[in-house]
């Protein structure tokens, strides 16, 4: 058995079950799976991936190790992490795994350093902590770094940055910027995961209430969207006026925030939600 740091490594069997039933939802990379068992496109290749640890996360991991790659995973962000998917990947997959909920800093750091001793070919990062720490503090393992991927728009403004002052020394794919992931992840995603925070968090009943949404880029889309179709009155603010034009004519009333009016018995419900959109195109080591 691989190395590894997680909670409880008995919380693997429950674990085992959620990624089995999350596989059922993702036919694409089932899909793949048969091609990469059968081909093992990436033998040889190790990958270190610092992303969320959750089931959809582990199925992705499966996916590579079928390839053939060399897999060890970290937490990108400790809340997230599910600690039984955790468990499940070290005893039912042999996948390292360093991520525990709710893990210190330094114990989030000491867990990306020990995903980087895995001397990786490729990197797989959610907000660019584990790239920034390979060119800071790991730079005897640049040399063998092939390239990487970007899925998050904190992590591609980082890179961008490094990649602006030429301190960028391998090639990264940003698949913040890929079609589907505005569809999937940022529009539908984001879209129907932040009502459902929001209705979580305050018992709130959204039908009657006036919901406004500042900014109308993927998320924005996607969250007005769940929103009207559970009966609030969605108003939307939004500075790009050919944005603010899509709002109306997706028939979102729009408006700045300081002629929203909060009435009683109706309540206003606000939501902010920044939405960065970059130019899809390869610039310096960005891709």
């Amino acid at each position: 058995m691989a190395n590894y740091d997680v909670k409880d490594i008995k919380l693997a069997e429950g674990g085992r079950r959620r990624i089995e039933w999350a596989a059922r939802e993702m036919p694409v990379l089932r899909s793949i799976n048969e091609r990469f068992e059968r081909e093992r496109p990436l033998a040889g290749i190790r990958v270190s991936a610092c992303l969320h640890v959750t089931t959809e996360t582990a199925n992705l991991m499966r996916t590579l190790q079928l390839g053939g790659a060399e897999v060890v995973l970290t937490a990108s962000n400790p809340l997230s992490t599910q600690d039984d998917v955790a468990a499940a990947l070290v005893s039912f997959m042999e996948i390292p795994v360093y991520a525990i909920k709710g893990e210190d800093n330094a114990t989030y750091y000491k867990h990306i350093h020990a995903a980087l001793d895995n001397r990786p070919h490729l990197t797989m990062d959610d907000g660019a902590d584990l790239v920034s720490t390979l060119h800071k503090d790991r730079r005897e393992l640049l040399p063998g770094v092939i390239g990487g991927t970007e899925e998050t728009t904190t992590g591609v403004v980082r890179l961008r940055a490094m990649a602006e002052d030429k301190a960028l020394l391998f090639p990264v794919i940003a698949v913040n910027d890929a079609m589907t992931k505005h569809f999937f992840d940022n529009r539908y995603g984001t879209g129907q995961s932040t009502v459902d925070g929001i209705v979580r968090a305050t018992n709130v009943l959204l039908a009657g209430k006036v919901f406004v949404v500042a900014g109308y880029g993927w998320c924005g889309r996607g969250l007005a969207s769940r929103a009207r179709g559970l009966g609030a009155s969605v108003v939307v603010t939004e500075v790009d006026p050919l944005k603010a034009l899509e709002a109306v004519m997706d028939g979102y009333r729009v408006m700045p925030l300081s002629l929203i009016h909060i009435s009683e018995p109706t309540r206003l419900l606000s939501i902010s939600y920044a939405v960065f959109c970059f130019t899809k195109k390869k610039k310096n080591n960005i891709y």
